[in-house]
């Protein structure tokens, strides 16, 4: 039959739920760490492609153990690759916000005067292009 209700928390359900809360938080943890591992092995150039097979078959075959390790021994190297790819990310990232912002409205200004010059456009489009730019 059932139980009589005390009134009180089941405690035991509450450990059950803080184990299983924190088993889980470890597990994404260790996926954290371990893809970023493999990252760092890939972006790498300095260690054969047979030394990377063995960390990988390690990180599956002993994968805390071999987890510690590779953070121990290459942590140096990890941190500076990590900052290298960022850079490049952030390089990358503000080379395509110059492309796609366009021209200054100096330079349209100028490209205008040019044509205008040469007789390209006359007076009024000078004006309009000169009205867009600083707008």
């Amino acid at each position: 039959m059932c139980k009589p209700s005390t009134g009180s928390v089941d405690m035991e359900g509450f450990w059950e739920f803080f184990w299983f809360i924190f088993v889980c938080f470890a597990f994404v943890a260790y996926l954290s760490v371990l893809f970023s591992i493999i990252t760092d092995l890939f972006r790498d150039h300095e260690t054969s492609g047979w030394a990377k097979a063995l960390w990988m078959i390690f990180l599956f075959v002993i994968p805390f153990l071999s987890a510690m390790i590779y953070v121990v021994v290459k942590n140096d190297g990890m941190t500076r690759r990590s900052m290298e790819a960022a850079q490049q990310h952030i390089h990358a990232q503000s080379d395509y916000i110059r492309t796609v912002a366009g021209r200054s409205p100096t330079q349209q200004i100028a490209d205008a005067r040019e044509l205008l010059d040469s007789g390209a456009i006359n007076e009024e489009e000078f004006q309009a292009i000169k009205a867009k730019a600083l707008a």
